[in-house]
Order: C-alpha cells, then structure tokens, then sequence
C-alpha cells in the first residue's frame, strides 16, 4: 500500500493551497477591512451612545430603531399613494357619471393635494438643487472663462467676487425671497415661489466657487498651447472650443463638484429655515412633532442627507472623467 505520508523536504500540498489562497485573498480583502472595521467601530459607538442619551423625546436612537423608521416610511409612501389613485379614480367615474346624463358637460380633474411623503421630499430637494446648479454652471462658466481670459474683465469682476464670496448663501435667502414675491406677483404662479427660492439660493451658492476654479484653470493654461493656437491663427470661438475647455477641465470640475457639495447643505439648511419644501422641512417637522419616533425620523433623513450627497459627488467625479482627456490624473 502506497503511503501517503509526504517526503522530507517536499513541500505539503495543504501548505501550498494555504500560501496561494493567503497570497490571493488577502490582498483583495486588504481594501475591504479597514472600512468594514471603521462601520462596525461606528455602530459600536453609535449603540453605547443611544443608551446613555436620554432627551425630552425620549431615549436616543439606535441603529436597529433607524432602520425600522425606513419601513415605516416607506409605508407611509405606498399608502399616501394608495389614497391619490383612488382620489383620481373617485373623479373619473364621478365625471363619466355626469357626461352620460350631460354630454355637453366638461370633465374636470382637480389635482392631489395630499402631504408629500419622505420620497416625494427627496425628490423635490433633489430637482431644486439641480435646478439651481445647472443655472448657476450655464452662468458661472462662460464667466468664469471671460475672466480667465481677459485680465482687464478679472481685474474688474475680482472685487465684487471676493466681496459676495464669504457671505452665507443662507444671507441671501429674505432678500431672494423678498425680490421673487415682488416680481413673481402672480395669483396663480406656473412654478411655486417657494421652488424659487430655494433655487436662486441655490444658484447664489454655487456661483462662487465655479466662477473662481474655472477662471484660475483657464488663466494656467499652458504657454506651449497658446502659440500653438496663434500659430493655428484659430479664431476666438475655436480656441476657447479647442484649447481653453479640454486644458481647463479638471479645475472647472474641481469647481462643479465643490458647488454642489455646498449647494446640497445650503438647500437642506434653506428647506429648514423658510419652510419649504424638500428634506429640510422634513427634518424640521419631525423635530417640530416632538413624537416618540421623531428622534428616529430624524435621523433617517440625516442618513439619507449624506448618502445623496455621496452619490452626487461620485457622479460628478464620473461626469468628469467622461469628458476629461487626462484620465490617469483622475484614478
């Protein structure tokens, strides 16, 4: 019978698989444990925390309390939904009922104007803050551009940035609100002027550091690409189309995405104070409620809050490196 014992000096197959499955597994986990291990430290601290945290609404959250207010929510959608079908389904066949008996008679359909659920608040924060920054980029660009371009115009502008640059966007808010509600005096406004505001708030915010980035990337362009341009004798339009935006891109982008991190809290902060629609009302109503669950709520949206703030900045940065040609820089 062949003994299965192994040969001195041979190395053990076990031994082997070991080494190999350590050489490979290893290294792929290596990214993985250090963020796993910040999370369970997280929770770990969050849970000790809730336990000794007693407010007037009651004890502090945990984890487990957060996640069943995500259900709840999401309940709360479904069913909010559930009544606008049948709000709807109520007028038709109230109107089909009266068209048979009176077929020169008008339907008419009267909108839902049920409370707006927690999703229906996410989505009316996340149109407003892009409202306001794809405004504030068609304007702030091509500024931003001219700027870096014409050292007269930067002289000129220069002052004015560096005067608006340091205020709270939050500043701006009674006199955007004062301004829209004398201009948009309308009995039946097309768009609300609540959506206004906070949008114009929005755009104020993420001026700044759009125009700023974009006109010190176009200004840093590099000499060798200007004389090729002369050289070339493109026109304006031409050189800015082929030399000046895909030289600038990276700090035009450092711009975008520095805007609208910013905007994303300046929205929530404005939502809060004037009372408008989107996640920031949310928060304040729940706080405002002072219910058990209020706490938990609370926090849900806070989690939410900065989970959408991370999906915008990873979309940005995925924007960029789609139209970037340097795609190393940007690993």
């Amino acid at each position: 019978m062949a003994s299965t014992t192994p040969v001195a000096g041979t190395p053990d197959r076990s031994a082997i698989s070991l080494s190999l499955l350590r050489s490979k597994l290893l290294p792929a986990l290596k990214p993985v444990i250090a963020p796993v291990i910040g999370v369970l430290g997280f929770l770990l601290l969050w849970t000790i925390a809730s336990q000794n945290i007693n407010t007037s609404l009651g004890q502090f959250p945990n984890a487990g309390n957060v996640f069943e207010q995500f259900s709840a929510l999401y309940q709360e959608h479904a069913q909010e939904r559930e009544k606008e079908e049948a709000f709807y389904e109520r007028q038709e066949k109230r109107n089909a009922g009266r068209v048979a008996k009176d077929p020169s008679y008008v339907p008419k359909i009267r909108a839902y104007t049920g409370k707006e659920t927690f999703f229906d608040q996410i989505g009316t924060s996340l149109i407003t803050v892009m409202s306001g920054f794809l405004l504030a980029a068609i304007t702030a660009i091509p500024l931003g551009i001219a700027v870096g371009l014409s050292k007269t115009l930067n002289a000129a502008v220069n002052p004015i940035i560096q005067i608006f640059k340091p205020v709270s966007p939050l500043a701006w808010l009674p006199l955007v609100t004062m301004v829209v509600s004398a201009l948009y005096a309308t009995p039946d406004p097309m768009i609300p002027k609540a959506f206004l505001n906070s949008m114009i708030t929005v755009t104020l915010c993420c001026l700044w550091p759009m125009v700023i980035n974009t006109a010190v990337g176009v200004a840093s362009i590099d000499n060798d690409l200007n004389n090729v341009s002369k050289v070339l004798r493109l026109p304006a339009l031409k050189h800015v189309q082929k030399i000046v935006l895909p030289a600038s891109v990276p700090m035009i982008f450092t711009g975008m995405r520095l805007s609208l991190g910013v905007a994303w809290m300046v929205l929530i902060a404005a939502e809060m104070l004037a009372q408008n629609p989107g996640l920031g009302k949310f928060v304040w109503d729940e706080f405002q409620n002072g219910s058990s669950q209020s706490l938990s709520r609370i926090m849900a949206a806070v989690f939410v809050i900065g989970f959408i703030g991370f999906l915008l900045d990873r979309s940005m940065l995925q924007l960029q490196k789609l139209v970037s040609w340097d795609k190393k820089s940007l690993a």
